[in-house]
């Protein structure tokens, strides 16, 4: 057996991570040479508008204040993807008690060709005291200058559309911001 799976030339592309496997080798010297430079490359995926259902306060449990956001619709808008937010996911945050929001969000995406994505992803809302109370307005938290609170995301994908199979492999980061009756996000996936 050799010992190398590479010294016989690249093994085929086969599978859910065919596109990624074939490109591993150009990824692990990107990574590599990001690594060296001390940041990650990344390129820009999509940008998400999830409308926002009312929220509903669960309350404050054993681990903060658990407020649910449904989402209600919605748009994504990429180079490689676009379609629609489908109605019926959310975030399940969790509000500690410095008011910083932990997110629990699922989406499921449909891209225009139909085909379905699920999308998963935590991140922190990190709010100062003086914008607090606006934040808290759903009428006018999109007034509020992005650059005056902290909005980051790490999505994941899982997707069973061979054609978007490449998904599953891909690590996300996302910047958000609040927009009128819902919320926006600027994604990259992480090279």
């Amino acid at each position: 057996m050799n010992p190398s799976p590479n010294a016989a030339g690249p093994l085929p592309a086969a599978g859910p991570h065919a596109e990624r496997a074939g490109n591993a080798g150009e990824r692990a010297r990107n990574a590599g040479e990001a690594a060296s430079a001390g940041e990650f490359r990344t390129a820009h995926l999509f940008d998400l508008v999830v409308d926002l259902d009312p929220s509903l306060s669960v309350g404050r449990g054993l681990y903060g204040r658990r407020v649910v956001f449904g989402a209600a619709g919605g748009t994504f808008h990429g180079p490689r993807l676009h379609g629609e937010v489908l109605p019926g996911g959310g975030d399940w945050a969790l509000f500690g008690p410095d008011g910083t929001m932990t997110l629990d969000v699922r989406l499921t995406l449909r891209t225009h060709d139909g085909a379905l994505l699920h999308m998963s992803y935590g991140g922190r809302l990190v709010t100062p005291p003086a914008v607090r109370e606006a934040l808290g307005d759903p009428a006018g938290r999109h007034r509020v200058d992005p650059g005056d609170y902290y909005f980051r995301t790490n999505p994941l994908f899982e997707t069973g559309a061979e054609g978007y199979a490449w998904l599953n492999g891909t690590v996300g980061i996302g910047s958000g911001r609040f927009v009128d009756g819902g919320v926006a996000y600027r994604v990259s996936e992480v090279l």
